[in-house]
């Protein structure tokens, strides 16, 4: 008789229990005949495996940062050719309903957002494109989508001229947002929703974009009339989104991608010290990226990392999906807004004063844009019918132990 070379079955017990206790959640498979909605195919994500399983995690854990009674302030990072990739639409939807707060994104994405709002568009190409038969027609790639090089040059000059009419002084990227948005009426746009909604804007690295180039050419032109134009100061971006971090509840955040937006979010939470705070740290952070861990850069590196430097809390709720937002971002929105979560959240109101930001107050409850079964098809029932925007009901934040600085 051949021996068996399989290792004795566990006769210990106590071993017995613990492998019944780590083998006790089967894995439950996809059943696209019972999927029918996107909440339902995030929610299966949830009890599947691998890369479907972190997104179903993503999902449920943005969802609780949208019920928390403690109405944290979230942080929505964004990074990557979002816009390219036709997120446009998906990332002012998460303006327009409330699932964000504050909003920290590349000048590449706030400036492709602008060039759709003047009517200009992205077009379908390939990656494998002749690019120097694309120079010579001046059309710009960026992967398999296409943009106009000449519209680019002319919104680039626009952007410029614009600055030349503003107020001479140092400008934070938010408020030099809030000048660029005035005026916007696509109502598909991010920046025109942010500005009607009241929703910060920061661009840290605002220079390193088209936007940037348009600023480059004010200066110069101001320069040589021997006048003073506009500046943009990044310091003060440092503080005034400090200032919404030590004056929220708590903060959440969500990074899509990662690079100078989740480090900037991440940042704010270290400098709460100016201001004599120690927020704790982010009490909810999920992930949408493609980048790894073990390069050892910023935008793979992983939230519980994030703990160490105490920017997310020791015990807080996070979840990374390693999925390239382009598919994974519309089905943890789509997830979100089939759901309805947001419709008892209020709405966060920020009072400035130049780079001081004076207090938030809050609505006393969510205003509800249309009724979301005409638009997202869900099954759950609008008991609320009345659908108008809500009187703000001013609900002041002080500062614990705070030492003013500056």
């Amino acid at each position: 008789m051949m021996k068996s070379l399989l290792p004795k079955r566990l006769e210990d017990p106590t071993l017995k229990k613990q492998k019944s206790s780590i083998c006790s959640r089967p894995v439950k498979h996809v059943d696209l005949e019972k999927v029918k909605t996107i909440e339902a195919l995030v929610e299966s994500f949830q009890d599947s495996s691998i890369q479907a399983r972190s997104l179903g995690s993503v999902a449920t854990i943005y969802e609780r940062m949208l019920a928390d009674p403690e109405r944290p302030t979230i942080l929505l990072g964004l990074a990557g050719p979002l816009i390219a990739a036709g997120l446009r639409k998906v990332i002012r939807d998460m303006v327009e309903y409330g699932l964000v707060d504050v909003i920290v994104a590349t000048g590449a994405i706030l400036y492709q957002d602008y060039y759709q709002a003047q009517g200009y568009e992205h077009y379908q190409g390939t990656p494998n494109a002749d690019d120097r038969k694309l120079r010579d027609l001046l059309i710009d790639r960026i992967y398999d989508t296409y943009v106009d090089e000449e519209k680019f040059t002319i919104l680039d000059s626009k952007i410029g001229r614009m600055a030349d009419d503003l107020p001479s002084g140092s400008y934070s990227s938010r408020s030099f947002l809030v000048e660029l948005s005035k005026g916007l009426s696509d109502p598909d746009s991010i920046l025109g929703a942010a500005y009607k909604r009241g929703i910060p804007i920061f661009s840290p690295a605002l220079n390193d974009s088209s936007i940037g180039i348009g600023l480059t050419e004010h200066y110069h032109r101001v320069r040589a009339q021997g006048k003073k134009g506009i500046v943009i100061d990044a310091i003060r971006d440092n503080y005034e989104l400090t200032q919404i971090v030590v004056k929220s509840k708590r903060t959440a955040a969500v990074y899509i991608a990662g690079g100078v937006p989740k480090n900037f979010i991440n940042d704010s939470i270290v400098m709460a010290y100016i201001f004599g705070r120690d927020t704790g740290g982010h009490k909810y952070a999920v992930q949408l990226t493609t980048d790894a861990p073990h390069w050892g850069g910023l935008s793979g590196s992983t939230l519980s990392e994030a703990r160490s430097w105490g920017k997310v809390n020791r015990e807080a709720s996070t979840a990374m999906a390693f999925v390239e937002p382009s598919v994974s971002l519309p089905l943890v929105v789509g997830y979100l807004l089939q759901r309805r979560v947001y419709e008892k959240r209020s709405r966060i109101q920020f009072d400035w004063n130049n780079d001081l930001l004076i207090g938030i107050t809050y609505s006393g409850r969510r205003a509800v844009p249309v009724p979301l079964r005409d638009r997202f098809g869900s099954k759950r029932s609008n008991k609320n019918k009345n659908l108008s925007r809500p009187e703000l009901v001013p609900l002041k934040i002080p500062l614990k132990n705070k030492q003013v600085v500056g």
